[in-house]
């Protein structure tokens, strides 16, 4: 029998899949990109990043800046997820 041959990023994807991990590898990276993304300014208003299956909670300083970021959610879901690579969230729940 040959056995199928698979690249490395495959092999680690699937053993992250398996073992359930993903959620948390997202979580380092969304930590990395947002930042990068949004800017310093509303970095330091956010409190905390956190996924919980495949859904982003975001916690946040202020009530102006929670109205803000709720009515442009999906933006951040959408740019989130083109910088991860596949669309791995599916909602973003501001606090």
């Amino acid at each position: 029998m040959k056995k199928e041959e698979i690249s490395l990023k495959e092999a680690l994807k699937a053993m992250m899949t398996r073992y359930q991990l993903e959620s948390g590898s997202h979580e380092a990276r969304i930590r990395e990109l947002w930042p990068k993304l949004f800017g310093p300014s509303l970095s330091a208003g956010t409190r905390r990043l956190k996924v919980v299956g495949r859904t982003l909670y975001v916690n946040v300083d202020s009530a102006s800046l929670r109205q803000e970021l709720t009515m442009t959610r999906e933006l951040l879901r959408q740019k989130l997820n083109q910088e991860l690579g596949e669309d791995f969230l599916e909602e973003v729940n501001i606090r």
